[in-house]
């Protein structure tokens, strides 16, 4: 129900109905992952708390929304605020080195319905641990029928699960990976701008086949932009605001251009991603990071 073929990927475990539009999700972060790896070896992944975010909505679309699992999403915004003291690795003494049980409360509203199901929402989430808060974000969902989309996508439904050629990466250090697999930008000749690098294959961006780009590619590839265009210093997403504007296709040209911009305090570096294709924006992101590097340093473990 969350839209993810491999056990290792999935992290909900269980909820339960407080209200209408309020619930409690049960989720567990692993010790060790093949993708969402520490960030300087001393920080959870900060995209666990998107990731986590978006398979918590889909599971109570699912569960709760009356949603038919052949249904697509949109997720049309995504944003959290955390901070480094939540997210160390030894913030919790008492459970080193082992998962995380993650409790996350949710609340809905300006649900639109559509059938028995639902055709948008809104949604505000809570993430903590042993009763110490992670990260507090918000979402927008939009979910469309197996018809309607069908209808929509029409012929880019033929490059679902089509192979797509493998472009040059970027060094990892460069990116903030240690992992070629894992880079997903090419080298432009333009300073800041890189095409978007699209590996069919990788078992976690591509979990499943799929006739675009998925969301959380988009995000993994604004959090590498950050890390290029911040050189020396790991980019610890601390504070994320995506917006999803456009279908990304995976047989046509998709450009990422990242810049740093003034943030609201000296200790924070701020940058900017923007994604077109065709000419067009289709994805736009702004990620905080802290500039101590005792607080983030060196490349993911």
């Amino acid at each position: 129900m969350v839209h993810r073929s491999d056990p290792e990927d999935v992290f909900p475990t269980g909820w339960t109905r407080q209200t209408d539009t309020q619930f409690s999700v049960s989720a567990r972060w692993p010790c060790v992952h093949r993708f969402f790896a520490p960030v300087a070896g001393r920080y959870q992944d900060p995209l666990l708390i998107a990731e986590t975010m978006r398979q918590t909505t889909m599971l109570l679309a699912h569960a709760e929304f009356d949603v038919p699992v052949g249904d697509q999403f949109v997720m049309w915004e995504l944003g959290y605020i955390s901070s480094p003291g939540r997210l160390a690795l030894d913030a919790h003494p008492e459970h080193p080195g082992g998962p995380w049980d993650i409790t996350v409360d949710v609340s809905c509203s300006r649900i639109r319905r559509r059938g028995r199901g639902i055709g948008s929402m809104d949604l505000e989430l809570l993430l903590h641990r042993s009763g110490s808060r992670i990260a507090t974000g918000g979402g927008r969902i939009s979910c469309t029928s197996a018809k309607v989309y069908e209808r929509l996508r029409g012929d880019r439904l033929a490059v679902n699960g089509a192979p797509v050629p493998l472009l040059p990466a970027v060094a990892p250090h460069e990116a903030g990976r240690t992992s070629e697999r894992d880079v997903v930008l090419a080298p432009t000749p333009r300073q800041g701008v890189w095409q978007l690098r699209l590996d069919t294959g990788h078992p976690t961006l591509f979990g499943r086949p799929n006739d675009h780009v998925p969301g959380i590619l988009l995000l993994e590839a604004a959090r590498q932009a950050a890390n290029a265009v911040r050189p020396g210093r790991a980019f610890l997403p601390v504070s994320l605001e995506a917006a999803f504007l456009r279908y990304v296709e995976l047989d046509r040209p998709c450009w990422v251009e990242a810049r740093i911009v003034p943030a609201d305090t000296r200790s924070t570096t701020r940058v900017e991603v923007r994604a077109t294709q065709d000419g067009e924006t289709v994805f736009t992101g702004t990620l905080d990071s802290p500039d101590r590097t005792e607080e983030a340093q060196g490349t993911r473990s």
